[in-house]
């Protein structure tokens, strides 16, 4: 994690902010040194190879990296280099068959990962740093090695995720095709960036064994590839490794750098589109600007945080505050090598006709144009991005995915440096000079996404924008086997036997940090582990209570309450409030989850103190404003409305509903019901804060550049004020599992996709089988692509594009779940397999899963401390849990011990297939009929019974 060079001595002598929250954020002056020093060389065949040093955790990050995405492709041809993303996991010569991913799970890696965007395609990998030279002949057999093992058979089976992927991302959610239709209106048709990115089905479907090849042959020769390691390695041998493995692959084709070819709009273009899943309206509007590190880019995002962030920006202001539109608004960037666009996200409340939306944004525009931006307000803007700057480096794949990145969209990979300097140079003359050049009475598209039954509310004169639906036909897929039709080829030379994988290095030397304790006179638990790597200091106090506090018959009081807290102090209003954490270069958030109360946040830690003193005015000093409250109201009501078609919410609520019933705080919407969100009052909400905001039920833990004495002296005066109390949790019943399995289906119309969620009450974190059931479930569905049951449900059939199985334990209560979106017309067959993988698993786990299971767990232990998450996560399972400071070596001792045996009969006692809830949202027309074959009698329809519960 650290950042290489005099880099943290540097920063943490120039981040030289105010020294109270009250004060006006200071100019930072530059660091000194690199954020991620380099070293950086070419083989003969054209790979481009970086390398940065990180000597903090015994881990190394693997991303290749080719210069290719959607930009690439033609028209009719679309969607390739996503697919072939997909494709390029699958198999090679010498890894053979799901290679990488049992490769990856053996060496305790952090599971092969990939994304496609539309000038590039990235393939991620973090493993311990003794199989570095594993991975980079993992890495050179995919990219040379690979292209004779894909057959018609195993396109066709990967064409079938892919669809699955775009029905659960684009399909099958509200406003699911706005960027697609934006996009499509925002450029020409033969513009690269005007088709999605994903491909359409059409196009898919044309998709040949030979258009792959091509491809294949035309993009990934290693003259058109970046190569990035990061982490705790010798660069000598490192560099030896990289060209035995890479330097015989030929260089392939040429790959000419893309041009700019911005997005030049001749009038506003105003479409709509009646949405099946859209709840509320909802407005984007986007203008066209410049590609990515354009010397104008930071001041246009800075512009859009400006107009849209906090309670005082204009956009806000007016929308939000005044007219009472919205929620909030979302500004967002979309930038490539080619060009780019911003856009402005308005999701407004029920009924609000989208043409006040659009008055309100140019109202909003007027006083942006009247007012400027204050030059205080411009440095806190400009300290936020500049802390979530920092954050894109806490771990080693963080920094080689951006190296990687600043190769491809900059020309070279240490750019990180010039675009800090590029942020901080950033005046407000720039705002006003890039909203007039970009913004200010320019052509741009307005897309109105409207509930299907209302597209009156679209903004007027709006022409129906053009998208192509899939329906639901039942048996319209042919069934696939990757298997049928094995490749034939003649092996591709080498100079030396590929087949051998080389073999591991040193042991990696996990340096544990130490952990550090502390308590207050009030009782309160501090926590640490101390962390110099960053300028920052992450932090969490939990509370344990939580949603466990609602009353059943009027919930959402908890959920309230914790966004009631962040709407300013007895003495700041929200907007001081804000402007105070900005300032410090801080945010915090509050949740209310189902056992506990969490406030999170970061700060730079030079400021730590100050962020303290508003942490405690915000526990012991909330502001109880009735604006505030209508607000928060308002916004409450506006979600609760809007996830009503969200298809993976709708299964939680269901299996919620389900095994604790109407009765228990639990079993109800998390968010409340509209009437009881309404009907809550101050009065209530202060009498909650008494009952449940107590040091006693209390943890506070950090980790970053604060050490022990910092934290008890910055906490030191919430020692003193926040009272010792004897305030309880209340302890509804445990559920009871259930006796009989039985299906349960919510009807949600139109579903391209149905929400399998599967399960029952289970074990708690502190119960002693607790962690050997983790274990075991790792080849069970746990262990992403090492597990069964993406193995056979997504890789042998193609029905999802994720499924995925995990023992949850709280200390309330816990469960066993197993969750996946699956394609509709396979919904009886995608839960009868899963159904039978998890019912089968102890008769069918074998000597060679409990190999890879102890290998994985007991090597990823490297990685057990990389980033302030993950130490969090350690010291939330010590002070939460009450787990013993040592319970990763007593963890250790449980996998050592785990042997075939142990895991059948965890599988015989846990796995209860016989006695499951099987959950299914989707198309009830279509499909709820056909659950009848799973043998449990017909499924129990559930839609009234929590549509507002």
């Amino acid at each position: 994690m650290a950042l290489g060079g005099s880099w943290t001595a540097g920063v943490a002598a120039a981040l030289l902010l105010a020294t109270s929250a009250a004060a006006q954020p200071a100019r930072l002056p530059p660091p000194t040194g690199q954020l991620a020093p380099v070293q950086q060389f070419t083989l003969a065949n054209g790979l481009h190879v970086v390398f940065h040093i990180d000597r903090s955790d015994p881990v190394t990050a693997v991303v290749l990296a080719p210069r290719v995405g959607s930009s690439r492709e033609t028209p009719g041809r679309t969607g390739f280099a996503h697919l072939f993303e997909h494709l390029f996991f699958l198999e090679s010569e010498n890894l053979g068959k799901g290679g990488l991913d049992k490769l990856s799970a053996r060496v305790g890696g952090s599971g092969a990962d990939g994304s496609t965007d539309r000038d590039i395609t990235d393939y991620l990998q973090t493993v311990p740093n003794d199989a570095l030279e594993k991975m980079i002949w993992a890495e050179a057999d995919k990219l040379g090695f690979f292209i004779n093992t894909v057959t018609d058979p195993v396109l066709a089976k990967e064409k079938q995720v892919v669809k699955n992927e775009k029905r659960e991302l684009y399909d099958n959610q509200p406003y699911g095709f706005a960027q697609h239709v934006v996009a499509a209106q925002l450029y020409p048709r033969d513009h690269p960036y005007s088709w999605p990115l994903i491909g359409s089905m059409a196009d898919l479907e044309a998709a040949t064994l030979g258009d792959v090849k091509a491809f294949y042959r035309r993009w990934y020769g290693p003259g058109n590839v970046t190569l990035v390691i990061a982490g705790d390695f010798d660069p000598v041998q490192a560099r030896g490794w990289v060209e035995k493995y890479f330097a015989e692959i030929p260089k392939g084709t040429a790959a000419p750098r893309l041009q700019p070819r911005k997005a030049t709009l001749s009038a506003n273009r105003n479409v709509y589109y009646p949405d099946a899943f859209a709840e509320l309206p909802q407005l984007t509007l986007a203008w066209p600007t410049v590609p990515r590190h354009h010397r104008d880019s930071w001041a246009l995002t800075l512009l859009f945080d400006l107009l849209t962030q906090g309670k005082d920006a204009p956009l806000s202001k007016v929308l939000v505050e005044e007219q009472r539109l919205t929620a909030e608004l979302k500004a967002q960037v979309s930038d490539g090598v080619l060009a780019g666009e911003h856009d402005l996200v308005i999701t407004a409340f029920k009924d609000v006709d989208l043409d006040r939306v659009r008055a309100g944004v140019n109202q909003g525009f007027a006083r942006f144009e009247r007012d400027g931006v204050a030059a205080e307000h411009l440095a806190r803007a400009k300290i936020r991005r500049e802390v979530e700057f920092y954050r894109n480096f806490e771990s080693v794949l963080g920094k080689a995915r951006n190296l990687a990145r600043y190769d491809v969209y900059a020309g070279t990979p240490d750019f990180a440096d010039r675009d800090l300097a590029m942020l901080r140079a950033v005046t407000a003359a720039d705002l006003q000079r890039v909203y007039r050049a970009y913004i200010k009475g320019r052509p741009h598209v307005a897309a109105s996404f409207v509930p299907r039954d209302q597209p009156q509310l679209a903004v007027q004169g709006a022409t129906l924008a053009r998208v192509v639906e899939e329906r639901i036909v039942q048996g319209a897929e042919k069934p696939v086997d990757p298997d049928a039709g094995q490749a034939v080829y003649k092996r591709t030379a080498s100079s030396f036997d590929r087949t051998v994988e080389p073999p591991y290095g040193p042991p990696p030397q996990v340096k544990t940090p130490p952990i550090w304790e502390a308590r207050l006179p009030n009782g309160l638990r501090l926590m640490g582990m101390q962390d110099r790597e960053l300028p920052l200091a992450t932090f969490e106090l939990s509370i344990d209570g939580g949603r466990l506090f609602d009353d059943p018959k009027k919930p959402g009081a908890a959920n309230l309450l914790a966004q009631m807290l962040t709407k300013g102090t007895v003495r700041r209003t929200r907007a001081e409030f804000e402007q105070a954490l900005q300032g410090l270069g801080a945010d915090v958030t509050v949740s209310a989850g189902e056992e506990r109360f969490l406030i999170s946040g970061r700060t730079l830690a030079r400021n730590f103190a100050p962020t303290m003193d508003l942490l405690r005015e915000m526990i012991l000093e909330p502001r109880w404003d009735e604006t505030e409250l209508r607000l928060a109201k308002a916004a409450t009501v506006a979600s609760i409305q809007s996830r009503r078609a969200e298809a993976p919410a709708l299964a939680e609520r269901v299996m919620s509903h389900v095994t604790y019933g109407p009765d228990h705080p639990l079993g109800l919407n998390p968010l409340g019901a509209e009437a009881s969100v309404q009907a809550l009052t101050l009065a209530e909400l202060k009498a909650l804060h008494a009952r449940a905001i107590a040091p006693n039920l209390a943890r506070f833990r950090v980790v970053g550049a604060v050490d022990r004495n910092a934290t008890v002296a910055a906490l030191r005066d919430l020692g003193r004020r926040w009272k010792a109390g004897g305030a309880k949790v209340p302890k509804p019943p445990a559920p009871d599992p259930p006796s009989a399995s039985r299906v349960v289906f919510y009807d949600l119309p139109d579903a391209k996709q149905s929400m399998l969620q599967f399960g029952y009450p289970a074990l708690r974190r502190d119960d002693p089988d607790y962690y050997p059931a983790w274990v075991a479930n790792y080849v069970l569905g746990g262990g992403g692509f090492a597990s069964r049951l993406i193995q056979q449900v997504r890789e042998d059939k193609g029905y999802t594009y994720g499924v995925r199985s995990t023992f949850r334990g709280g200390a309330y209560d816990g469960a066993f779940q197993v969750t996946s979106p699956v394609r509709a017309n396979v919904t009886l067959e995608a839960a009868t397999l899963i159904r039978d993988i998890v019912r089968d698993y102890g008769r069918t786990f074998t000597p060679q899963d409990l190999e890879v299971t102890k290998a994985f767990i007991s090597k990823s232990n490297a990685r057990a401390f990389e980033t302030p998450a993950a130490k969090l996560k350690i010291l939330a399972n010590v002070g939460d849990y009450g787990l013993p400071r040592d319970y990763l070596r007593a963890e250790a001792r449980v996998v050592s011990g785990m042997t075939v045996e142990k895991v059948q009969a965890i599988a015989a006692k846990q796995l209860r297939t016989d006695a499951m809830t099987f959950v299914v949202v989707g198309d009830a027309r279509t499909q709820a009929a056909r659950m009848t074959g799973l043998g449990y009698g017909a499924p129990v329809m559930i839609k009234d019974e929590v549509a507002d519960r």
